[in-house]
């Protein structure tokens, strides 16, 4: 069963949430790591981690057996080379997995669809499945997709954002375009595409922003694209011709987070029977 708006919303909120979460535990890490013994520091991290605490026990519907609560607990323990906890980790190891443990969260609430997610009562901690685009009807299209999803969740993971989000830009506009594609001109005709364009032939060749909106008033996708940012939504004015990014591009962790995000939101559109 399809999720509902309400739904949606809420997930959509989650994320929000998580990335500010997020974005927080890097800048209490990076403080801690250059004066690990500043009380400010200490009292932000303290705060920080309880914030943490009190969204993981919200997505974990406040068992204690979930898998995220369950991550969130062991983030805070050191095991001994048998194995069993003996003491606290270093206050920046903590930060740098509970770090982890929201990216899981990220990861989850990402790929959700009818199911119970993050939210549900399932106490196994999730596997990282290969993303599968079975739905892209192009088959020569499927393998290129898959593994360039990998590759911008690799880029996001050390950091490169700028590539992230191209890789996840250039996703989001490949399955688009293979869905109205799919679709045809004569269909699209009425749902805001470009006449000239449709007589042309060359769905290709639309802009980026103009194949988001036609497939959106086409009914192929929702509203998710609303929350591109900025720089996502021109990122082929930003790339040269080897696809390199030019000088005036400047991409945020925020800004790469959110393109991957609306990718999700865009692929469970494309194939609401995942």
């Amino acid at each position: 069963m399809p999720m509902d708006e309400s739904q949606r919303a809420q997930i959509e909120t989650y994320l929000s949430h998580l990335d500010s979460l997020i974005r927080r535990g890097r800048q209490v890490r990076e403080t801690l790591t250059s004066d690990p013994s500043s009380s400010s520091a200490i009292a932000a991290t303290r705060a920080w981690q309880e914030d943490c605490g009190v969204t993981v026990n919200q997505l974990s519907g406040g068992s204690k057996a979930h898998w995220l609560a369950r991550s969130f607990s062991q983030a805070f323990l050191m095991r001994s080379a048998s194995g069993h906890a003996v003491e606290g980790a270093a206050p920046d190891e903590i930060v740098a997995r509970l770090l982890h443990v929201l990216e899981q969260a990220v990861a989850s609430l990402s790929g959700m669809d009818a199911g119970p997610g993050v939210t549900g009562s399932s106490s196994a901690s999730p596997e990282a499945p290969p993303r599968r685009f079975e739905f892209v009807h192009n088959p020569e299209l499927r393998p290129v997709v898959e593994q360039a999803y990998t590759d911008s969740r690799r880029a996001l993971d050390r950091g490169d954002y700028d590539l992230a989000l191209r890789t996840a830009c250039g996703i989001l506009e490949a399955i688009v375009t293979d869905a109205l594609e799919h679709k045809g001109l004569s269909a699209l005709a009425g749902s805001g595409a470009p006449a000239g364009r449709i007589a042309e032939g060359t769905i290709a060749d639309w802009p980026f922003e103009t194949r988001l909106a036609v497939a959106e008033k086409a009914g192929l996708i929702r509203g998710g694209c609303a929350r591109l940012p900025v720089v996502a939504r021109a990122y082929r004015d930003h790339t040269d011709a080897d696809g390199e990014s030019g000088p005036a591009a400047t991409v945020s962790e925020r800004d790469a987070r959110q393109a991957g995000q609306v990718l999700h939101v865009v692929m469970r559109d494309l194939d609401p029977g995942r």
